[in-house]
């Protein structure tokens, strides 16, 4: 329990903290504790939380894994520089490894997504000798210079004055608002793969050093591409001698019921990004995993990235508790039979309410659209611009009742702890259910 008050934590924060993402004005929910899938306010008030906060906190608050491993290591070594080799950074390397598909050759480690982006982009860039990588529109893949010019959404903005060279857009697979009635997935793939080849073609192949996606993409409405497309593109990059980055901060370590994303369409990426679920949050931790033609050219060349917390004697320690707590409890498992449950009720919500033009889930991954008119894919609020703040209202009237998630645009992104139980997603849903009946019946005007 915290020795400060809900009264001085308030005053504190207002006066002293920025937040990043919101104004110098927010009035933030003031967290006192959490446990299991739950945290609670300095009220007393209880909240499902059922965005496992940024997508990260995929074990729950509380795991005794990973706070014993945490306190025995800051015993023993708490921190050593990224030169110096540690046990926890070994051991949590060969794990990963081990869990990544047979090309993959080594890990470096990194603070947190941001920068594991921008590791990934220098890899990709000094590895072919090429300037230019595509991402999506639709995308988020960090905030830093780089990895925020990667990102398609509308937070890259910001950091396009002056802009980092090289980084060019595509379209997302995003069937549902494409606008086009596609006979199936493989029509879809064909298409969405036909107009990125021709802009490939455009932008000189021999230009391209990497395609980076998320092999699910994330906070911008969770759209899960049609079956054939990341094939595809495996194909194109190959074909064109392109290397292929999947972010996995997001969608990695079990949230989509394999341990990364991408292995549900069987393809092999050069190189992977995580962070998030590797730690669940206990301690901040990201990276990459190089396939071994990569980690082979840095034999004898110096990788010129790195950061002092680069694989944090104690961030590794909890993610080798963190990993081996996925695979010694079946988290896997557990994520594949609730998550059917997850995706019944995410479609009684759609039969059920007006206003939610879709809903899209793999495992316990999923978001609801929200649309002013589903018959004509309105959108509830246009992308980019919501003037009157509704789905802010919408995330508050949720958070009034102890329901606690996050969203871009026009979704509600919804990515409970790993370790939910069907009864408590259960409680948490009936609680969607009602605001989703506010916003039939007040929001579609």
């Amino acid at each position: 329990m915290s020795e400060i008050s809900r009264e001085q934590v308030l005053e504190y924060d207002r006066e002293y903290n920025q937040h990043p993402w919101l104004t110098g004005s927010v009035n933030a929910i003031p967290v006192e504790r959490a446990d299991g899938i739950y945290f609670w306010d300095y009220n007393g008030k209880r909240y499902f939380d059922m965005s496992s906060q940024l997508a990260n906190v995929n074990l729950g608050y509380g795991n005794k894994a990973i706070i014993e491993a945490i306190q025995k290591q800051v015993e023993i070594l708490p921190y050593i520089a990224p030169a110096y080799a540690s046990g926890p950074r070994a051991e949590l390397a060969k794990k990963l490894i081990e869990l990544a598909p047979d090309n993959m050759g080594k890990v470096l480690f990194t603070c947190g997504g941001s920068d594991a982006n921008e590791a990934a982009i220098y890899a990709a860039r000094t590895f072919t000798g090429r300037m230019k990588v595509l991402s999506r529109y639709r995308s988020y893949h960090g905030s830093t210079l780089g990895s925020g010019n990667l990102s398609g959404d509308p937070r890259r903005f910001a950091l396009e004055r002056p802009a980092a060279n090289g980084f060019l857009k595509f379209f997302d697979p995003y069937v549902y608002r494409s606008g086009i009635r596609f006979a199936n997935d493989e029509e879809a793939s064909s298409y969405y793969l036909g107009l990125l080849e021709e802009q490939i073609q455009y932008e000189g192949a021999d230009q391209i050093a990497a395609i980076e996606v998320e092999s699910i993409t994330g906070a911008n409405g969770v759209i899960i591409p049609p079956d054939g497309y990341l094939q595809g593109l495996r194909a194109l990059c190959d074909k064109y001698g392109i290397l292929l980055i999947c972010d996995e901060v997001m969608a990695g370590f079990g949230r989509t019921g394999t341990m990364f994303a991408f292995e549900h369409w069987g393809i092999k990426p050069d190189i992977i990004s995580f962070a998030k679920g590797v730690t669940c949050g206990y301690v901040q931790l990201g990276g990459i995993i190089m396939s071994r033609k990569i980690a082979d050219y840095f034999k004898d060349k110096t990788f010129l990235y790195g950061l002092t917390y680069s694989g944090h004697t104690l961030a590794c320690a909890a993610g080798l508790a963190c990993v081996n707590y996925y695979l010694d409890n079946n988290i896997i498992d557990h994520v594949n039979e609730v998550g059917k449950v997850f995706g019944e009720l995410l479609e009684e919500q759609k039969a059920k309410h007006i206003s939610v033009g879709d809903v899209r889930y793999i495992g316990l991954f999923g978001a609801v659209e929200l649309m002013k008119d589903r018959e004509k894919k309105i959108p509830l609020v246009p992308y980019g611009y919501d003037e009157n703040a509704i789905m802010a209202k919408i995330q508050g009237l949720l958070k009034e009742r102890g329901f606690a998630a996050f969203g871009r645009e026009n979704n509600i992104n919804i990515t409970p702890p790993l370790i939910i139980t069907e009864q408590e997603l259960r409680e948490a849903f009936a609680i969607l259910d009602e605001v989703l009946t506010i916003v039939d019946n007040e929001f579609l005007k």
